[in-house]
This record gives C-alpha cells, structure tokens and sequence, in this order.
C-alpha cells in the first residue's frame, strides 16, 4: 500500500503544490481510504476485478457456517463444483459481522443454479450481475449469514481487522528462517544449507507467502510433513545422508527416496505409491528439535507468559478493538504451541517406548 501511495499519489501532490493540500494526501489518510474501499469491495472476476456490491454489506460474518453466497456465473462460462485449493482463503464474497463494521475482499466462488433459465431469468444474462444463492435453509426470522471460508485468526486479522474465539482455523506459521537458526545454534551454516539443499531435492519446500517460506502447524498442534522430513533430513548421520544424496541422482522418482529410506530403517514393505507416515519420522531428534521450534517460536510474544495475556483479554474492553483482537490471536497462537509442544512430547515418549522394547508398532507406510 506504501509502495503504491509513493508511486500513484505522491507524484499528484508534486504536480499540483498549490491547488491540493499534502495532508490530505499523506500516507495515512491513503491508508484510511483504501481500507475503506477495500472493506466494502469485491473481487467479482479477472475481467471486473475488484466491485463494489450492494445488499452484501447486510450479511453478517460466521466462519464456516455461511448460509448465502455471491456469485458472478457468466452462462458461456463452465460451471466449476469445487474451487483451486490455492485460492480456498479468498473463495466466497462474503460480509463480517455488523457490529465489527469491516468487510473485505474476497473471489467469487462459482456455485451450481438449478438450471441455466433461472439464471438468466433473474439476471438478463447481463455480466455486470451478481447471484445470491442459498446454499443451505434458513427459518424465517433467522439471521442470514456469509462467509470468509476455512480462515484462522491470523488471517482474519491480518487481511480483514477481526479475530474469532474458539475458531477451529486457526494455525501457527513456523518460518523456515526459525528452523535454520535452530540448525545453525547445533550445525555449522555450511551443513544447514547442504541438508537444506538436499531437503529441496526430493521435491519438498513450505508454503510461501510474501517472499517468506513457511510450514503451518494445525489447531490441533499437528505440524506439516514438509517441517518434519526437512528436521528429519537435518538429522540424519552423514553416511545415510550420502545415501540419500546418491539415490537422488540415479532414482527416476525423486520423491520416493526419503521413504525408501524409512521403509529400510524400519523393515517395511515400500512401494512408490507408499505414502510417508509422519510417524515414522518422529525419532526423539526430530521431537527434541520440535520443542527447541516452539520455544524459539514462543520468544516471539515475548516475556510475558500466556496466563498474564489471558488477564490482560479479559480486561480488555471491546471498544479497544486493536488490542482485543491482538491478544485474541496471540492466546488462540499460544495455545495451539501449547499443543505442538504436547505433539513433540507424545513422540518423543512413543519412540522411547518402542527403543526400550526392541520392537515397533509400525508395520507399513500407508497407502493412498
């Protein structure tokens, strides 16, 4: 928003020094009025782009229980049932509630009609047209709801100024700049970006969002596979490292090597239709290094501990809307690394258990 205020305001006030006043074009009454557009303003298509739709601003937000949705469905257009995974965050035009008096933008989600004639009965075939469509059956006197989608805390913050409590969304990004400090606080930086290296060759990375390369952790303090093979690759000795290495340059399939090397660790069958079982990546390294993640992802909140956030929320008035919401996804964080933490240590005991026995419960890798 800064780099286009500089780019696309700035030059404005700059033409014209007499006629137009600087402050009212500086950065922050930028910011206010695009926040403003924005709020109330919808992504309708790749053509449009960004509209603003009367009637949406009445509903109110429910994550994950919507009853409506708006849709812009062109009848020359393929109708699609699902929508590309990658884009689910932003799927469904949608209204936050009343009393947060914030909306934002979302893309359309293109929903079946029951038939094509209702369609253009209602909207004249005309492109510049919504549909609001029921998607499940509301009592009469009934609030009407819609939706952001699948968001946690984080999201809803960050993109559309609202947290929710007790949302069953909410995750914890890991960065992969934490996991290579922790690398680097037991390995030289050398050894780090080699496992690295290799880690990226079969295959794998984070998400990226901004430049930055992430792994989620879920609400129910679940980390993603891709943090687990990449702690995994990190730890192993050198000798099966260079094993690795080695496969990768002469297997056809790169993505079955970390597998083929899990399934001769543990006296497995393992085919190339396998699918890799977070289990059998859970050594006591690997859990150790999971809570050496939590406690560095931890120091991010600073010193103040959970319990004094928790008083600090309930003291807090709503009319404080910013600090409200920054402590409701600070605790909703927290605990879900209260989670990861009890993650690692099931682990962690599970794997002693199985070395004291001599023995292991696991038998196959699980197939897709």
């Amino acid at each position: 928003m800064y780099e286009d205020w500089k780019e696309n305001i700035l030059p404005l006030v700059y033409s014209a020094p007499q006629s137009l006043n600087p402050s009212s074009f500086s950065v922050k009454e930028y910011f206010a009025a695009r926040s403003l557009i924005a709020s109330r303003s919808f992504q309708i298509d790749e053509y449009h782009g960004f509209g603003m739709v009367p009637l949406a601003d009445l509903f109110n937000h429910k994550t994950g229980a919507e009853d409506v949705h708006f849709t812009s469905v062109s009848p020359n257009q393929e109708y699609e049932d699902d929508v590309d995974s990658e884009n689910g965050d932003n799927n469904e035009l949608s209204k936050i509630s009343s009393h947060d008096k914030r909306d934002s933008t979302c893309e359309n989600s293109y929903i079946h009609s029951d038939s094509e004639s209702d369609y253009s009965s209602v909207t004249g075939e005309d492109p510049m047209m919504l549909q609001m469509i029921m998607v499940r059956e509301v009592k009469s006197g009934d609030e009407v709801f819609n939706t952001y989608g699948s968001l946690g805390n984080a999201a809803l913050l960050h993109r559309y100024g609202f947290t929710e409590a007790n949302n069953p969304f909410d995750i914890v990004n890991i960065d992969l700049e934490l996991v290579l400090k922790w690398g680097c606080s037991l390995f030289s930086s050398r050894y780090c970006r080699a496992r690295l290296s290799l880690w990226r060759r079969i295959n794998i990375s984070g998400s990226v969002s901004e430049n930055s390369e992430y792994f989620e952790v879920s609400s129910d303090g679940e980390p993603e596979l891709e943090l687990l093979t990449l702690l995994y690759i990190m730890l192993l000795p050198d000798d099966t490292c260079h094993k690795l290495d080695i496969s990768i340059c002469t297997a056809d399939k790169v993505s079955a090597n970390i597998g083929m090397i899990l399934a001769e660790k543990h006296d497995i069958t393992w085919s190339t239709s396998s699918e890799i079982s977070k289990d059998l990546l859970l050594t006591e390294k690997v859990c150790r290094a999971l809570l050496a993640l939590a406690d560095i992802r931890e120091s991010c909140y600073g010193s103040k501990s959970i319990d004094e956030d928790v008083e600090a929320l309930e003291r807090c008035c709503m009319t404080e809307r910013k600090l409200y919401h920054s402590l409701m996804l600070r605790i909703s964080e927290r605990r879900i690394l209260e989670k990861f933490r009890t993650y690692a240590t099931a682990g962690a005991q599970s794997q002693t258990f199985q070395d004291a026995n001599g023995t292991s419960t696991r038998k196959r890798l699980k197939k897709h």
